[in-house]
């Protein structure tokens, strides 16, 4: 069986970081995300709002560097909730538990925070991440060098 999920899209509002009783981190946070076609008749594309939660080091990324309209990509799997709501009835809620969150825009883009994004995972140890803006150098397990988009040669 095989339950992966990839999305790309913008954060609808701040990342909300709370702790379980025994201090886990999780963060929520909820993704507009566009289809990919339109209708026929031109109109606008439509938006899909969909909720995220990030455990552990990834809630602790997420809500350290992205904020309401940074744009973010998440790898996860879909999972389905089951609850009872205040009147008592049964409820099913779709959402993605993110595995990996990285961003999908560059500082240049819109970030207000000081973090180089260098495009690192949320998994990626402390050691390997960019410690200062400016950061450039190879990424370890990588043939590439991290090269700013005015690097690029095409």
């Amino acid at each position: 069986m095989l339950n992966h999920i990839v999305l790309m899209g913008r954060l609808t509002r701040d990342p909300e970081l709370r702790r379980t009783g025994s201090g886990i981190a999780v963060a929520s946070f909820r993704l507009a995300v566009d289809r990919d076609f339109g209708p026929k008749d031109g109109a606008e594309r439509e938006t899909d709002f969909i909720d995220i939660v990030a455990w552990r080091s990834t809630a602790e990324f997420v809500s350290r560097f992205f904020t309401k309209g940074r744009m973010a990509v998440v790898s996860g799997r879909l999972q389905m909730r089951n609850w009872t709501d205040k009147e008592g009835n049964k409820r099913t809620s779709a959402e993605v538990v993110a595995d990996n969150v990285y961003f999908g825009d560059s500082k240049r883009d819109g970030a207000q925070d000081g973090f180089n994004q260098g495009y690192a995972p949320a998994a990626m140890p402390q050691s390997y991440a960019p410690a200062a803006p400016g950061f450039s150098g190879s990424v370890p397990g990588s043939d590439f060098a991290m090269l700013e988009d005015d690097e690029l040669p095409f």
